[in-house]
C-alpha cells in the first residue's frame, strides 16, 4: 500500500512534488491530422497553460472574471467535467488531463455545447499541485485515476499519502475532495491514506444497518452513495469487468 496509516506527527515532509515523477502520465492514443488540428484550432480558445493556471490572476483573466474553482483531475473525454461546470455555473473549472485524444473530444464539445465556465490544461497534475496557492479551491475531482493494478507498479498511483495532504492544502474551508475508482484494492488504499489526513472528515451519506459496530476500521469508515454525475469510460468499463465502484468523499473541516 503507498500510504501508512499511522500519522507522524513530528516528521516534516518534503514538499509535495519533489519526489518521483509523474504519476498521470500520457496514455497511449491515436492522434491523426484532424485531431491534431482540432488541439492547434481550439487549444488556443479553451485551454489555459501549465506556467499561468498556478498564478490566480492569470486563471480569472482567462475566465474573464475571478470565481471559487474546482479541479477536475483526469476528467477523461469530459462528460463528467462538462456536467460538473454546468451544475456549477458560478464556479470556475479546470480539467487537467493528459490524454491526447480525450482532451480533442472534450475541446470539440465545449466548443459546440459549452458551458463556458471550463479551460482545459495539458499537464501533469502533481507538479501543478506543488505550485498552486494553499486555501484556492473549492472541490477537487479524481474520477477513476489509473489503477496501476499490478503489485510492482503501486507506488506510481496518483492517490497517495502525499496527494491527500496535499489536496487538504489546496482546498478552502468546507471544500470537498471526491476519489472515485473501480478497483477494490486502490478504493482501500484510497480510504487509508484519507484516514491518515486529519483536516478531512468524511462525508456519510449513507444509513447505519442495524448491528453496525460504532468503532468502523479506517478502510470502512469512508464511504458515500454515488454522486450524482455521467457514467465515464472507464467507469463503464470496470461495471462491465464486475468491479464494485467506489466513490470517497471528504470535506476540508
Amino acid at each position: 500500500m503507498a500510504c501508512e496509516t499511522e500519522r507522524v506527527s513530528d516528521a516534516k515532509p518534503e514538499p509535495y512534488g519533489v519526489r518521483g515523477g509523474a504519476r498521470t502520465t500520457h496514455r497511449r492514443g491515436r492522434m491523426s491530422t484532424a485531431k491534431r488540428a482540432v488541439l492547434e484550432e481550439l487549444g488556443p480558445r479553451w485551454s489555459i497553460s501549465p506556467a499561468e493556471v498556478v498564478l490566480p490572476d492569470r486563471v480569472a483573466l482567462s475566465f474573464g472574471r475571478p470565481a471559487p474553482l474546482l479541479l477536475d483531475i483526469g476528467g477523461g473525454t469530459g462528460e463528467a467535467t462538462r456536467q460538473w461546470a454546468t451544475e456549477h455555473p458560478d464556479h470556475n473549472v479546470i480539467a487537467v488531463e493528459l490524454h491526447r485524444p480525450g482532451l480533442v473530444r472534450l475541446l470539440r464539445e465545449l466548443d459546440v455545447e459549452g458551458p463556458t465556465n471550463v479551460r482545459v490544461v495539458e499537464a501533469d497534475a502533481t507538479a501543478l499541485m506543488a505550485q498552486w496557492p494553499e486555501a484556492w479551491v473549492t472541490g477537487i475531482r479524481v474520477l477513476f485515476p489509473d489503477p496501476w493494478p499490478k503489485r510492482r507498479h503501486v507506488d506510481r498511483r496518483l492517490v497517495d499519502t502525499g496527494f491527500v495532504h496535499r489536496a487538504a492544502d489546496l482546498l478552502a474551508p468546507e471544500g470537498v475532495l471526491h476519489l472515485a475508482t473501480d478497483w477494490p484494492d486502490y478504493a482501500d488504499q484510497m480510504r487509508a491514506c484519507l484516514a491518515t489526513e486529519p483536516r478531512l472528515v468524511d462525508v456519510v451519506d449513507v444509513v447505519d444497518e442495524p448491528g453496525d459496530s460504532d468503532e468502523e476500521p479506517a478502510q470502512e469508515a469512508w464511504r458515500s452513495h454515488r454522486p450524482d454525475r455521467p457514467v465515464t469510460a472507464y467507469e463503464a468499463r470496470g461495471s462491465g469487468a464486475g468491479r464494485p465502484i467506489a466513490d470517497l468523499l471528504a470535506r476540508r473541516a
